[in-house]
């Protein structure tokens, strides 16, 4: 067995911030990724900007300088690359961590899909984006439904829906569009979303208003077949036929996986009982570092202040010195 003062889960910009903090303060953490860094952003859509600046996504103080002011995907992947090459940060990657346990002695057996370790202090940075929000609605598993948009080629000159009316949904319509793809977005909200990115809603309501993009407001989906998407507005039901569907309804933490290891999640919320001045959980030793510390509400922590959190632990397991 491996034995580890620290090990992080999960090797995303928070994980990767948290391993700079606690090698800032002479401790050097092991990361276990189940894919490679920055996994989540690697699975974005190819073309994806970042809403934020780059210097909000820095970490470690490693400057992230680019030509515009908002970073795209690919950027992103080769920042987060060079910091990890430059701060040589330990990371076991393609290694997914199968379950955690406290010993007797305080410390932890950490079991992976490639071995054991043991730790003094574990922090827990898995995030959120692995796991979609379901419809549950009849047809949801059918292969024509995809939770995730990576680029649009394949689905020219097919009837595409999107549903949800939020920036992934909104991102992939133009996408979609642009590679000559007939988009019809269904959204059970009855007005566009005030969390659209700024600079892209003009063009996307453009596009709507001279018919290229059908946008349906107050739309609740009931069921999707292998030629339709079936869906209610109001009292009146409707049909769409199409080939392909994208169900943009968003992600949300895995509870499961904190839950077997004694740390409290509150109903409601989804949120872990943690201390926020600590980013420790009701299990002593046992951290949480960004946005899986928002529960449910996907939109509370994201990479601009969840980089902080490590920073946060790293000065609460010296104090435990």
């Amino acid at each position: 067995m491996q034995l580890e003062e620290v090990v992080i889960i999960g090797g995303g910009p928070c994980g990767l911030a948290a391993a700079i903090a606690l090698q800032n303060v002479g401790i050097k953490p092991l990361v276990i990724e189940k894919g490679n860094i920055v996994n989540a952003i690697y699975h974005y859509p190819t073309h994806q900007t970042f809403f934020s600046t780059s210097e909000k996504l820095e970490i470690g103080n490693v400057p992230f300088i680019i030509e515009g002011r908002k970073p795209k995907r690919n950027q992103a992947l080769a920042y987060y690359r060079e910091v990890a090459k430059r701060e040589k940060i330990r990371v076991h990657a393609f290694e997914k961590v199968t379950g955690v346990t406290k010993l007797d002695d305080g410390h932890f057996k950490i079991t992976s899909s490639k071995g054991e370790y043991q730790a003094k202090y574990v922090i827990v940075a898995t995030g959120y984006y692995d796991n979609p929000n379901f419809m549950n609605v009849p047809g949801e598993d059918l292969p024509k439904v995809f939770h995730y948009f990576k680029e649009p080629h394949p689905y020219f000159d097919k009837d595409v829906v999107v549903i949800g009316g939020k920036n992934s949904s909104i991102d992939a319509a133009l996408e979609l569009v642009n590679a000559d793809a007939r988009v019809t977005v269904l959204y059970r909200g009855s007005e566009y979303s005030s969390s659209i990115k700024p600079w892209i809603l003009p063009e996307f309501e453009s596009l709507v208003r001279n018919g290229i993009i059908t946008m349906e407001f107050n739309a609740d989906v009931i069921e999707i077949t292998e030629d339709a998407v079936i869906y209610q507005v109001g009292n009146e039901k409707r049909g769409i036929k199409n080939d392909y569907v994208f169900a943009m309804t968003g992600y949300h933490p895995e509870h499961s996986f904190l839950q077997k290891m004694n740390v409290q999640i509150e109903k409601e919320t989804g949120r872990p009982l943690f201390n926020p001045d600590t980013m420790e959980t009701n299990v002593e030793g046992i951290f949480i570092s960004g946005v899986i510390a928002a529960g449910n509400n996907a939109n509370e922590i994201f990479i601009e202040n969840g980089r902080f959190h490590g920073d946060l632990i790293a000065k609460a397991i010296i104090d435990k010195k």
